[in-house]
């Protein structure tokens, strides 16, 4: 894994040794950012299930104001950290080691809103409804905000749920990134 481009570009990122976690690829990763590059600079990104960093450092990277990552594997969380540290990206970077629904819980008290919110959790589990539930509850997501999520092409998700619906999706090979955004919203 690297970064593909801004300021950190071309720097390799570390990951876990076996399967632990199931890091995106570079692939679905470029055609990822190719669609959301114009929402990046200066955005405030919530990277759940963040594994090693990949998506939210690559954001930071290209230019987000910063990103917060929630991880709950303590040995990925250490791997997660380091990357940040790594990168030199302490200063734009918030980490927790903590499970992703009370992590959105905690936040909620916060009273800040996403632009960008990054879903790449264990497939097949339903981890994308609940997350996006709670975010729809908690209003995290920021007006034109975008979440991407990444799952199986298999996982079948709801067209809407809460004040979210889907807007787009894409499929590379096995895995399939979905967009959602505020109903509302129609950009």
């Amino acid at each position: 894994m690297r970064i593909i481009t801004g300021i950190a570009k071309g720097r390799r990122i570390l990951a876990p040794e076996g399967i632990e976690t199931r890091p995106t690829s570079d692939r679905v990763k470029e055609a990822l950012f190719n669609i959301i590059q114009y929402k990046i600079d200066g955005s405030i990104i919530l990277d759940l299930f963040a594994g090693t960093g990949n998506l939210g450092l690559e954001a930071v990277s290209r230019g987000a104001q910063r990103c917060v990552f929630i991880e709950h594997n303590r040995n990925t969380y250490k791997i997660l950290l380091r990357n940040i540290e790594y990168l030199g990206f302490n200063g734009k970077s918030e980490a927790y080691n903590q499970d992703a629904f009370t992590a959105l819980k905690i936040l909620a008290r916060r009273e800040e809103k996403y632009d960008i919110i990054f879903l790449d959790p264990p497939y097949g589990k339903g981890y994308i409804e609940k997350a996006i539930e709670l975010i729809s509850h908690f209003d995290l997501l920021s007006d034109e905000g975008i979440i991407a999520s990444e799952h199986d092409k298999t996982d079948e998700l709801p067209e809407k749920i809460g004040l979210l619906k889907v807007y787009r999706s894409e499929r590379y090979g096995r895995t399939k990134i979905t967009f959602w955004n505020k109903e509302e919203y129609n950009g």
